[in-house]
């Protein structure tokens, strides 16, 4: 039987100052690098066999760390890279409110219905990380580790219990 291990990346300073990073291609900081080497020091004793990562990288990175420490190379997939927030990218929560009143609050609400100016909804995120976590399974290793983001492991999460997308929020 295949384990899979879904992995957060570090922090960022978006991060940190609570923007909206999503396909921008916003590095780790210090505390992220640090969680980088303590993700990678946790998934040692797991004999993971395979690492796999999106290709932005801040999850590349992270990935990196735990490759590194197990003598592994790491495939990159587009299909886990971050939801494309679109136009709300770079902003804080208080900007998306000012500049789309009233769709931040729909968000949290109702994250199924919601589709950023410019931007994914999350069935299409689903739909391409879904994907891609078929050819991870279909693939070689049978201890594999994903390193992603927030919302791309969510809506797999949502898949592999069973729960409609308007779940989103609950998991953390």
């Amino acid at each position: 039987m295949k384990r899979l291990f879904l992995i957060r990346h570090g922090e960022t300073d978006w991060n940190r100052e609570g923007r909206f990073q999503g396909k921008m291609d916003i590095p780790l900081n210090s505390p992220g690098r640090e969680q980088a080497l303590a993700a990678a020091r946790a998934l040692e004793s797991a004999d993971i066999d395979r690492v796999v990562s999106s290709p932005l990288s801040r999850a590349g990175k992270t990935a990196n760390a735990t490759a590194a420490l197990l003598g592994l190379h790491v495939k990159v997939m587009d299909g886990f890279r971050e939801i494309d927030h679109g136009l709300w990218e770079g902003h804080t929560a208080d900007e998306v409110e000012k500049l789309w009143p009233g769709m931040l609050a729909i968000w949290h609400s109702h994250p199924e219905t919601v589709t950023m100016p410019e931007g994914e909804t999350l069935k299409d995120v689903q739909a391409r990380a879904w994907a891609a976590l078929e050819d991870v399974i279909a693939g070689p290793g049978s201890r594999v580790s994903i390193f992603s983001h927030d919302a791309v492991i969510k809506v797999i999460l949502c898949g592999v219990v069973g729960c409609n997308l308007s779940s989103f929020w609950r998991f953390r």
